[in-house]
C-alpha cells in the first residue's frame, strides 16, 4: 500500500492516485493543476492554504489504506 508523506511533492502524491484529487480540493487546496504543485510539498502547500499538514496527510492516507 502506498503511504503519503507531507514532505511529499504534490504531483508525485497525485502520480499515486488521481482520486486524490478530490480529497485535495475538498480541503481548500485548489492549486493541483498550477505550477506550484510541480515543486511544492503537501506541507508548503498546506501552510499556503491554511490546512493543517498533518490532517491531510492523514485523510490522503485513510483513502489510500480503504482503496486497495
Amino acid at each position: 500500500m502506498a503511504q503519503v508523506t507531507k514532505d511529499m511533492i504534490i504531483s508525485d502524491i497525485i502520480a499515486i492516485d488521481t482520486n486524490i484529487i478530490p480529497i485535495l480540493m475538498e480541503s481548500g487546496m485548489h492549486c493541483v493543476g498550477c505550477p506550484s504543485a510541480q515543486g511544492e510539498s503537501l506541507e508548503e502547500a498546506s501552510m499556503v492554504h491554511g490546512i493543517d499538514p498533518d490532517d491531510l496527510t492523514a485523510k490522503i492516507n485513510e483513502y489510500l489504506s480503504l482503496s486497495k
